[in-house]
C-alpha cells in the first residue's frame, strides 16, 4: 500500500512543478524589466499572456502563454509518469525509445496553449522533437540518442518523477536519470537531468532540508555543472530576497560565463547549446539559487524564477517541483492547484498520487531484489 507521506510528497512535488510552470509560462523568453512594464509590476500570480493577440504575435506564437495554462514541460512530466505506470519498475534509456515516445507521437491529449487536443510531438521543441527522428525515425540506439542534439534543459524539466520513484537516494536518482536522459540530451544538458532528479531525491527524504538538497546537488554535478552551480549559490548566499536577485541581475551575471546562450536570449550565437565540458544550462542552476534564496519556501522560489524571466517556465517549474518535494502538497497554495488545472484543463493532482502508487511498487520490488543479493553474497563473503 502507498503511504500517506510518499503519496504527499509526489503531489507536492509534480503540482509545485506544473504550478510553476504556468505561472512562469507568461513571463518566458522576456526581461526583468520587460516583464515589469507589461504587467506593471512583478509578475506574483497568474496573468493574462504578454501579447493579447498572441495567435499571431511573434516570437512565440501560436502559443498562448499565460492565463495559467501549463507548458510543454508538465505535458512530458506526466508522460513519464505514464511511461512508469506501464514499465512498473526503474526505467532505462530503452524506455524512451520504446514507450515515451510512442505516447508522444500517438495519443492525443489537450494541449492548453494550443487550445485543442493534439500530439505531444506537435508541442513540445525542437530538441525534443529530435527524440521521435532519432528513435523512431531513425533507430538510433537509445543509450546515446541525444548525442547531436541541441543541448538544453529538455531532459531535466520533466525528469522529476525519476527524484520521486527513488525518493531518499540522490545517488540512484542521478544514476537512473543519467541513463534516461541519454535517449535525448547529451553533454551537460544530460548531467543537468541527473542532479535534478538527485535534487527532488533529496528533498523527499523525510526532514529534509534545503541545504540537504543544495549539498546533493554539488555533491553529485560534474564540470561545468557543479561550477555553475557554486558560483550562483555563492553569489545567492549574499541576497537576502528574490526581488534582490532579479532586480540587480547578479544571478544572470554569476550563471553567465557557464551558459552558452547569451544574454541576448531570443538571438543567440553559433556557441550557443553546443556541447561542452565547461558549461551549464542555465535553468538548474538559477532554480538552485533561487531555492537558497527562498530557504526552500515555494512561493518564494518559483515567484523569482517567473521574475528571472529568459527560460523562466523551467525555473520556476523546476524550482517548484524541489520545493513541493520538501514541502510536500501543502506547500503548494490550494487555490493556483486549482485555477491552474482549471485553465489547463489538465489534471494536475493525479499523476502526483499514481506516481506514488508507482513508486511504492518499484521500491519494494527493489527491496526484494537487494535482499536475496545481499544472501547471495553473504556466501561469498
Amino acid at each position: 500500500m502507498t503511504s500517506d507521506a510518499l503519496i504527499d510528497i509526489a503531489v507536492g512535488c509534480l503540482t509545485g512543478a506544473a504550478v510553476g510552470d504556468a505561472l512562469g509560462g507568461a513571463t518566458e523568453g522576456w526581461s526583468p524589466q520587460q516583464i515589469r512594464e507589461r504587467w506593471g509590476g512583478w509578475v506574483e500570480g497568474i496573468v493574462p499572456p504578454y501579447y493579447e493577440d498572441w495567435r499571431t504575435a511573434r516570437p512565440i506564437a501560436p502559443y498562448h502563454k499565460g492565463d495559467g495554462h501549463v507548458t510543454d514541460d508538465t505535458l512530458m512530466t506526466h508522460l513519464v509518469v505514464d511511461v512508469y505506470e506501464q514499465a512498473g519498475a526503474h526505467l532505462t534509456a530503452y524506455d524512451v525509445a520504446e514507450r515515451l515516445v510512442p505516447l508522444m507521437i500517438g495519443r492525443k491529449v489537450w494541449i492548453p496553449e494550443l487550445e485543442a487536443e493534439a500530439l505531444p510531438l506537435q508541442r513540445v521543441f525542437l530538441a525534443e522533437k529530435f527524440m521521435a527522428l532519432r528513435l523512431h525515425w531513425g533507430h538510433a540506439d537509445p543509450r546515446e540518442a541525444g548525442v547531436g542534439n541541441a543541448v538544453n534543459c529538455g531532459a531535466a524539466m520533466y525528469i522529476a518523477p525519476v527524484g520521486i520513484v527513488n525518493a531518499a537516494d540522490p545517488d540512484a536518482a542521478y544514476a537512473e536519470a543519467i541513463d534516461v536522459a541519454g535517449a535525448h540530451q547529451a553533454s551537460y544538458g544530460r548531467e543537468a537531468a541527473g542532479v535534478m532528479a538527485a535534487c527532488v531525491a533529496a528533498a523527499a527524504a523525510p526532514g529534509a532540508t534545503v541545504d540537504d538538497v543544495l549539498t546533493a546537488a554539488v555533491r553529485l554535478a560534474k564540470d561545468g555543472t557543479k561550477a555553475g552551480i557554486e558560483a550562483v549559490l555563492e553569489t545567492a548566499a549574499s541576497i537576502g530576497h528574490w526581488t534582490e536577485a532579479v532586480e540587480s541581475g547578479k544571478l544572470r551575471a554569476a550563471v553567465a560565463p557557464y551558459d552558452t546562450v547569451g544574454d541576448d536570449y531570443r538571438n543567440q550565437g553559433l556557441g550557443a547549446r553546443r556541447p561542452s565540458r565547461v558549461h551549464t544550462i542555465e535553468e538548474l542552476p538559477v532554480a538552485l539559487a533561487f531555492l537558497a534564496i527562498a530557504g526552500g519556501d515555494w512561493r518564494d522560489a518559483v515567484i523569482g524564477g517567473v521574475n528571472y524571466g529568459r527560460d523562466s517556465d523551467s525555473i520556476a517549474s523546476m524550482a517548484g517541483a524541489i520545493a513541493g518535494a520538501l514541502g510536500g502538497r501543502a506547500a503548494v497554495p490550494d487555490d493556483l492547484v486549482t485555477t491552474v488545472a482549471a485553465a489547463s484543463r489538465v489534471d494536475i493532482v493525479g499523476p502526483g498520487e499514481r506516481l506514488a502508487a508507482v513508486t511504492a511498487r518499484v521500491r519494494a520490488a527493489d527491496a526484494a531484489r537487494r535482499a536475496a543479493v545481499d544472501d547471495a553474497f553473504g556466501g561469498l563473503a
